[in-house]
Parts: structure tokens; C-alpha cells; sequence
């Protein structure tokens, strides 16, 4: 292993299928999903299919945005209460600044009225990443770093997005990307919130998730490009970290990833894959929560590490090492290897 391992030690989740992690990881795991129509018409006249969080009020905007952070967050809070947030970086990932429909005008004043919503104040060191599906992996990164150099004990990764915006949903439609009456190929949008608590790998514990490598690359072939698609980004991400966790492909046993319906991303995932594998596997599974929660942005990547820690905690995962793959629209892709350390089997 090359690069800095962090344990991930604590999750939460507001989603379509559920208001906490092990609601919405049950339902996930039974192949749940709450797919109810929108408010939203489609150019068919039919109404769009979407995946809506039913929060107590009929918040829409900024605000539901914060409700549902904030409801993760606390969930994280409430479960380990040695977090002291005064000491603790938060790191809240949000759709990127080009999305079409983005709410967020000022990112600033949205962390500001986060922390308001909590009564919190985080730790100086905490940061707005703004980079959709990719920003956990960014996360992740920036999480080594203050925990290896600065010593900060934990840290709290964030997310929260909704396409079940109109002007999003019209763009997406324009582009053939929703499913709709009149596509087949695409997406069912949706909305979450969720967070993960990380921290340092401990000796003392007899069974962690943890991260131990990272990769970042990018696709010149993106969604929107007319070049071939070879999956060379994905491939060279994938290859990146690998080498981070100082491990061959022959490791792993399954893998999970940001795909939502579009043909593309399978087709991507899966040219990807059969680039770097040389091993002769009698099965390899692929995970998608998308199918449960819907596309829900920049949330989704933490929503997959949480899906896979408890699926290891409760012994129906498929083997203790796991890739995990991330990517956006302009071509950014990330990878992530995730190791089950389980010091009593």
C-alpha cells in the first residue's frame, strides 16, 4: 500500500427509500425503489418519474438541500459521540458549478447556513467541493491530509443535490438523458443527502471498511463527446488506484459504480473493466444503488461507500475488496479501492 489508508467508521443517509442509513440500505439492498411521478412533465405529456425525499414539510430549493445535509449529518453526530465538531473538518460535496438549475448560488453562504441549521461550527479547515459525482473521491483526498499531516482525528465528508429541479430536468430531457415516454435510454432523477465519518486506521478494531487507494483520470470520450468511447479515462483511474493501494486487479471481488441507467456508463464500466483484468473469475457483480435511489448527483458516491460497509458489516457483500468508480458529465472520473478488514475471520 502507497497511499495513506482512512477507516470509515460511520455513515448517514437521507434518501427516496429511506430517512437513515440502515433504511435506505435495507430497501437498496431488497431492490427497493420509490420511483412516484413528479411534478415535472416530460415533451410526451407524461409525468417524469422521479425519486423525491419525503422530508415532514414540502421544502424545495436551498432549503431541502440543508434539511437533508443536516439530517445526515446528525445521524453521523448522533452515533459517535466523540466528535467534537469544533475539531472536525467538514467537507461538503455539492454539484458542480455548471450544472444547469444548480440552487446554489453561493457556496459560502450555503456551508454558513448549513452549520446554522446544525447550531455547529466545524473545524477551520473545512471546505466546499463543488465537483458532482467525483467530489467524494476529492474528498477523500483532501481527508488524508488532515489526517496524516495535520492530525485532525476526524473528519466528516458531506453531500446533498436534487435534479428534481425544472430547468435541470428540461436540460437533461433536451439531451436525451431522463427516462421518459419518449427515451428509454436514460436516468431516473432523484435527490439525497448523506455523510461519512472518517478517520485514521485503528489496530484495535477487529473489523473496518477502509479506503486504501485513490485514482483520478480523465475521459476525453465524455457523454456529450462524439469521439469513440474506449474508457480510457475510467481505465487509467481504475489503474491509478490500484497502484495507491499497492494491489494487483486479482484482488477484487466486486465492484460498484455511478451508473443510472444510460447505456454509455455501462458500456464505459464495462470496457473499462475488461482492460485491466487478467483473471480468470467465474463471476464478478456489479452494484449499482442508482436503481433504488435514483441519479442523485453529487450524493451518490458517498451513498455507495455506505451501501458497501454495511453490506460487509451484515456478510452479504461479495468478497472484502471492492472497486468503486465515479464519473461526470465534462469527462472527470475517479476510482476508489475499498478493503473489509475483518481481524476475526
Amino acid at each position: 500500500m502507497t497511499g495513506f489508508p482512512l477507516a470509515i467508521t460511520g455513515t448517514g443517509m437521507v434518501t427516496g427509500v429511506g430517512l437513515n442509513a440502515p433504511a435506505s440500505c435495507a430497501a437498496i439492498r431488497c431492490t427497493i425503489d420509490n420511483f412516484q411521478e413528479t411534478r415535472f412533465m416530460d415533451s410526451g405529456g407524461e409525468w417524469i418519474m422521479g425519486s423525491e425525499v419525503p422530508l415532514e414539510q414540502p421544502w424545495r430549493g436551498k432549503t431541502k438541500l440543508i434539511k437533508m445535509a443536516a439530517a445526515a449529518i446528525r445521524e453521523c453526530l448522533e452515533e459517535n459521540k466523540l466528535i467534537v465538531p469544533a475539531k472536525t473538518p467538514l467537507l461538503l460535496c455539492l454539484s458542480e458549478h455548471d450544472r444547469v438549475g444548480r440552487v446554489i448560488d453561493d457556496d459560502n453562504q450555503f456551508f454558513l447556513d448549513l452549520q446554522d441549521e446544525l447550531q455547529l461550527e466545524f473545524h477551520e479547515k473545512s471546505r466546499v467541493i463543488a465537483r458532482g459525482h467525483v467530489a467524494v473521491a476529492v474528498a477523500l483526498k483532501h481527508a488524508r491530509r488532515l489526517i496524516q499531516e495535520l492530525g485532525v482525528k476526524h473528519v466528516l465528508v458531506a453531500a446533498t443535490d436534487s435534479l428534481l429541479v425544472g430547468p435541470t430536468l428540461m436540460h437533461y430531457q433536451e439531451h436525451e438523458r431522463l427516462l421518459t415516454s419518449q427515451n428509454s435510454n436514460g436516468f431516473v432523477p432523484g435527490e439525497a443527502g448523506a455523510a461519512l465519518v472518517i478517520e485514521r486506521v485503528s489496530s484495535e478494531c477487529e473489523t473496518q471498511l477502509i479506503c486504501v487507494g485513490l485514482g483520478f483520470s480523465i475521459e476525453q470520450a465524455s457523454i456529450y463527446s462524439e469521439e469513440p468511447l474506449k474508457a480510457d479515462g475510467l481505465t487509467a483511474a481504475i489503474k491509478e488506484s490500484l497502484s495507491d493501494a499497492g494491489v494487483d486487479e486479482n484482488v477484487l471481488d466486486f465492484k460498484v459504480a455511478d451508473v443510472s441507467g444510460e447505456l454509455y456508463h455501462f458500456k464505459e464500466t464495462s470496457l473499462a473493466f475488461s482492460r485491466i483484468d487478467r483473471t480468470h473469475r467465474t463471476e464478478f457483480d456489479i452494484w449499482h444503488p442508482a436503481d433504488c435511489v435514483g441519479e442523485i448527483g453529487s450524493a451518490i458516491g458517498i451513498v455507495i461507500i455506505a451501501m458497501i460497509k454495511t453490506a460487509c458489516e451484515n456478510d452479504y457483500g461479495k468478497g472484502n475488496t471492492i472497486l468503486c468508480h465515479l464519473g461526470n458529465d465534462d469527462g472527470k472520473r475517479s476510482s476508489m479501492i475499498m478493503t473489509w478488514f475483518n481481524g476475526g475471520s
